[in-house]
């Protein structure tokens, strides 16, 4: 396979140009962490935009960060943890689930995947948090779009359509984010012993309730079981564990802590965890790390689905019984990690088949190549959507070559 190295973004305009000349699709990698994500590509070039790694302007005051496409994930986030700054939607890191190495993700994956940690029913997702980005079309032609202040009315706001569009439609060279000022501090309320559909409505109360709650999971006795990390040392015998986090000043979380914990006394008496070890519970969460590669659950493929929140605990207890696979809950019930039993379609039919009853969607985030060429691996869309997003792509990559194949699945008569 032939890997073009790029230096700069001129590069970049040369290598698409050329690819469009040759009618040679292009594989656009930074690291590779998430190649294992999507279909096999149609294409046997590689651009490796790893090179395009500085971090152009970092302004703590300003809460803003420029950075390259290609810089890596980990050390971005330690610049910022420099300043007490974050990105508030908790990116998640992958290298655990699908056994790659932890912290080479790149920022540039970081937006095409658009993958958001717990944090997102309170921050939101990375495209809410791209400010502005330069990139590379399917024309070859450069372009921008947005700026560097959160306000931005310059015309379409294209942003949005390259955050979690997986490389189809351009290759991104440079990236502006707004940051966030980390909390004080932080508590976590944990409970023991619910069943997925009464964590589900504890977890619903929670978020309904006045006291600012960012963090909502559940993990059943089952799926516990087979936790690494910190996540581990809450292990019980057959008891789930319903997390719920609060974040701010150490005297609000105090307060709102203790009110909660009142509030929700019907479920049950919750315990606290503080800290370094809170924080730590919660990136075992983002990471699914109970699903990690070389873990009990290791071989299973891996579905991330999303559905309406107060389906969530229903929909999930009644898909580990019939599959007698395992589920983890996020977002308050509205995001499910399932891993279920290998099987030729990895279940996907049957799965499919009852998130169009209530509403949702899933992708299939981890499985065996031979598992991703037999299943739609990214939701099949409706008719008319799947027309819109095929004009869309069309209009920025009009000859499919840039990541071709990787949403959609190719049928071989």
């Amino acid at each position: 396979m032939t890997v073009l190295r790029i230096r700069d973004a001129a590069d970049v305009e040369a290598a698409v140009r050329a690819a469009i000349a040759d009618e040679q699709p292009l594989e656009i990698i930074g690291h590779g962490s998430k190649r294992p994500i999507g279909h096999a590509m149609a294409t046997n070039a590689v651009l490796d935009v790893s090179a395009l790694n500085a971090v152009t302007s970092y302004e703590p005051n300003e809460l803003i960060i420029t950075v390259q496409a290609g810089a890596a994930l980990d050390e971005v986030l330690s610049l910022l943890d420099s300043s007490n700054q974050q990105f508030a939607f908790e990116p998640m890191d992958t290298a655990a689930l699908l056994d790659a190495r932890s912290g080479r993700g790149t920022i540039g994956g970081m937006i095409g995947a658009g993958l958001a940690g717990p944090r997102r029913i309170k921050a939101g997702g990375a495209r809410d948090h791209l400010l502005g980005v330069h990139a590379v079309s399917g024309f070859g032609d450069s372009f921008k779009a947005g700026g560097r202040v959160v306000k931005n009315v310059t015309g379409y706001d294209l942003c949005k359509l390259l955050a979690g569009s997986w490389g189809t439609l351009a290759v991104m060279t440079e990236v502006t984010l707004k940051v966030m000022p980390k909390a004080e501090t932080e508590r976590t309320l944990v409970m023991r012993g619910l069943d997925d559909v009464a964590a589900n409505r504890a977890m619903t109360a929670a978020l309904g309730s006045p006291y600012d709650v960012s963090g909502a999971a559940h993990v059943p006795g089952t799926a516990l079981g087979a936790a690494q990390d910190a996540l581990a040392s809450l292990t019980t015998v057959g008891k789930a564990v319903t997390l719920l986090r609060l974040e701010g000043i150490a005297a609000s979380v105090a307060h709102r802590a203790s009110a909660l914990a009142a509030d929700l006394a019907s479920f049950g008496t919750a315990e606290l965890v503080e800290g370094a070890q809170s924080a730590a519970l919660w990136r075992d969460i983002r990471d699914v790390m109970p699903f990690a590669a070389g873990g009990a659950l290791g071989a299973y493929p891996v579905w991330r689905i999303v559905c309406p929140p107060a389906r969530g605990g229903a929909f999930g207890q009644a898909l580990a019984r019939e599959t007698g696979g395992e589920v983890i809950y996020d977002w308050g019930g509205g995001l499910i990690w399932a891993a279920l039993p290998p099987s030729v379609d990895a279940h996907a039919l049957a799965l499919r088949r009852g998130l169009a009853a209530i509403g949702g969607h899933a992708t299939l985030l981890r499985a065996d190549e031979g598992t991703r060429r037999a299943v739609d691996v990214f939701h099949p869309q409706a008719k008319g959507v799947a027309a819109l997003s095929e004009r869309v792509r069309q209009s920025f990559d009009p000859k499919s070559i840039l990541n071709r194949g990787r949403l959609t699945r190719t049928l071989i008569s």
